[in-house]
């Protein structure tokens, strides 16, 4: 198989908190009159799957790709079973709902759910916008049930004041949730389940109050996680752990990258765009909001013809 960089169609998510600011700030083409919180940019879950949008491979889908031919993409000789990577772009118009996602031991005591840890990158923020990034200081399990049934979850939420530039990391298990008027993307281990405490009160289009999973949810957040334990980042090695690497990186107009054998990277690119070139595959162009899978196998060079910003990520 010719390997080349590798463009995905983007998959949509209608969400209670989302808007618009997709196909304003990248020129994603939503579908009329929704509220997209989440473009998922590379997928390979039930939920939602990415497919190849460019090359010899457009139209299949990128988990039967990678699973038939998993050490070109990947690197490896074993199939991943799975793409170990979910990417998105997220417009929070609104605040979300506060929640948690499991880690491997919850997912295994409780016989159910698949462990997810993510990171957000701050793109867009309006003044004042905050995350709510861990608990305060001395929260117990118990407090905190209290305070789901008390209405006052929020009151004993870390709240994080944010700008543009940021990256902040949050391991499974950390009590979250991201407030309104903020653009992020997030980079996360190929899970979606999240179990939801509260939900500031509000209702959907059709009157119902969204479900939340308290018990789950209870069993699942450490509560030793406060802000101090999870540090924010701006330059250089975003996220360093063992699920994903982030790194930020700027080049300007007529720069080049080269791009090496032997590594899987994603590059998500925030500003700018260009041309990623090789001997052996068309060119792929690129610009800001759009994501491309280089694979292992792959050898090139990408030419920037804007100044730009991207994130490098690697496992």
């Amino acid at each position: 198989m010719k390997t080349y960089p590798l463009k995905s169609m983007p998959v949509f998510k209608q969400r209670i908190w989302g808007g618009r600011k997709l196909a304003e700030a990248f020129g994603k083409a939503l579908p009329p009159g929704e509220k997209i919180g989440e473009s998922w940019e590379l997928a390979d879950l039930p939920e939602g799957e990415s497919t190849i949008a460019n090359g010899p491979l457009q139209g299949e889908t990128l988990g039967d790709v990678v699973r038939r031919q998993p050490e070109p993409i990947t690197g490896t000789r074993e199939s991943p079973g799975r793409f170990p990577l979910l990417i998105k772009l997220l417009d929070a118009r609104d605040v979300l709902s506060v929640q948690v996602h499991p880690d491997r031991r919850t997912c295994r005591r409780m016989g159910r759910g698949d462990p997810k840890t993510e990171c957000w990158y701050i793109i867009e923020a309006e003044p004042g916008a905050v995350i709510y990034k861990g608990l305060k200081s001395g929260v117990t399990k118990k407090g905190f049930a209290q305070a789901i049934a008390d209405g006052t979850t929020a009151d004993l939420l870390a709240k994080v004041p944010v700008r543009p530039g940021q990256c902040h990391f949050l391991p499974a298990g950390a009590a979250h949730s991201i407030g309104a008027g903020l653009l992020i993307a997030e980079i996360q281990t190929p899970s979606d389940t999240t179990y939801r405490v509260f939900d500031w009160n509000r209702l959907d289009d059709s009157g119902q109050a969204r479900p939340l999973h308290v018990d789950e949810a209870l069993e699942s957040i450490h509560f030793d996680l406060t802000p101090e334990k999870l540090p924010v980042t701006t330059v250089g090695r975003l996220v360093n752990s063992e699920h994903f690497k982030v790194d930020k990186g700027h080049q300007v107009e007529g720069c080049e990258l080269l791009l090496a054998r032997g590594r899987m990277r994603t590059l998500l690119f925030l500003t700018g765009g260009g041309t990623i070139l090789s001997a052996e595959a068309e060119p792929v162009a690129f610009q800001a909001g759009q994501t491309v899978l280089i694979p292992a196998a792959f050898e090139g060079v990408v030419r920037f013809a804007e100044d730009t910003e991207y994130l490098n990520v690697t496992l």
